[in-house]
């Protein structure tokens, strides 16, 4: 793994050293010399070893959509018919960007199990064998979010075996759990001494199959009654310099947002977090700046299934020489997927006319040439 994880907040005592999540240790330093004779250090030197000059740092995140590694499903088929070769289902160009990123996130809408059947009453129910949760280590995955509508496909066996399963692979998970405690859970990641908290919810079921995790019962984190969530932001909020909250809502295939979706998105930013991202619909969604922060409704499909749609890898920007005051620049990668291979679009016109499209169903935004959105303040 590439970072160093906190499950639960801690004071945070771990010193970061270059790449992310290094502990120091003694060869990280070179060996120090007393001087020949002591000097005794002027005015000068005291106020400059007093005040040291505080250091630039810049962490990346990148968030990516629905996953599905299901082995009865198209895309995983087509994976296995080209010889178990991603770089021929997921664009290179993608997976280096993704493996690029300080803290890379995914939507894992499946459970990973070889145990279990489909639970009744669902027409659509994914699972994957245990082995293909590797797929995750080469598209450069730290972070996957559970809070969903599938990943409890399979019945509490399988979904225990997808707990497990992540969790030997080194791969931490949120939304989801063993009980309500876990599931609620802020999952805490640190990178260059910053500290980013993420929370996950779900409301994506019109007939609610999926448990909702109890005291004593395994489950999701659910938002249709906001409140659990919105305490799960704000406890992260608490011990994070940068919060992303990642609820699981909306319409599917549809640009048009839920009332919901507009209400509980600018209650996720006033609890606490820093940026709104979400999942389900499979398409993307609008964006739009709220008190100067954003909100992105839907990523979309990222590799799915065999349906053509727009798709995009965020990246968010993270700069400064404070924790306590950080610039977040949210940028895309455009692509689409397509005949079951995810593509990053490759050419300018490409790149125009998924940012003109999204532009389009977006509110107060715009994106430059090279993917950088922007507030358009005063836009309706």
């Amino acid at each position: 793994m590439k970072k160093y994880l906190y499950t639960v907040p801690l004071l945070l005592t771990a010193l970061v050293v270059g790449g992310c999540g290094h502990r120091a240790t003694a060869d990280d330093y070179p060996q120090s010399f007393a001087p020949a004779e002591e000097v005794e250090p002027s005015d000068e030197t005291l106020s400059a070893e007093a005040e040291p000059e505080p250091e630039a740092f810049t962490v990346t995140l990148g968030f990516a959509g629905d996953i599905c590694f299901a082995d009865s499903e198209a895309v995983m088929k087509h994976y296995h018919e080209v010889g178990d070769d991603i770089t021929q289902c997921i664009d290179p160009a993608y997976l280096d960007a993704m493996k690029a990123m300080d803290l890379m996130w995914v939507n894992n809408e499946f459970c990973y199990s070889d145990r279990g059947t489909p639970m009744p009453g669902k027409m659509w129910t994914f699972c994957s064998n245990p082995k293909n949760v590797a797929l995750l280590d080469t598209m450069g995955v730290d972070i996957v979010g559970l809070a969903n509508n599938h990943v409890f496909d399979y019945g509490a066996d399988a979904f225990y075996d997808t707990l497990d399963t992540l969790t030997n692979a080194g791969i931490p998970y949120v939304g989801a759990g063993r009980n309500s405690e876990e599931a609620a859970a802020p999952i805490y990641l640190e990178c260059n001494g910053i500290t980013i908290a993420y929370v996950a919810a779900s409301r994506a079921e019109k007939y609610i199959l999926t448990p909702e995790a109890g005291a004593d019962s395994p489950g999701v984190l659910r938002c249709y009654d906001p409140t659990a969530f919105l305490a799960s932001i704000s406890e992260a909020a608490e011990h994070a310099d940068y919060v992303v909250a990642l609820p699981h809502w909306g319409t599917e295939h549809t640009t048009e947002l839920e009332e919901v979706q507009l209400t509980t998105g600018k209650a996720y930013l006033d609890a606490g977090a820093d940026i709104v991202i979400g999942a389900h619909p499979h398409c993307l969604q609008g964006m739009e700046f709220y008190d100067g922060k954003p909100i992105l409704y839907s990523l979309g499909n990222f590799w799915f299934d065999e349906y053509t749609s727009d798709t995009m890898v965020v990246q968010v920007t993270l700069r400064g020489t404070d924790p306590a005051n950080l610039t977040a620049q949210v940028s895309i990668l455009p692509g689409t997927q397509s005949n079951l291979v995810t593509t990053m679009a490759s050419t300018d016109e490409e790149k125009q006319r998924i940012y003109s499209y999204i532009e389009k169903i977006s509110t107060n935004i715009a994106i430059d040439d090279v993917g950088n959105v922007t507030e358009q303040v005063g836009a309706n």
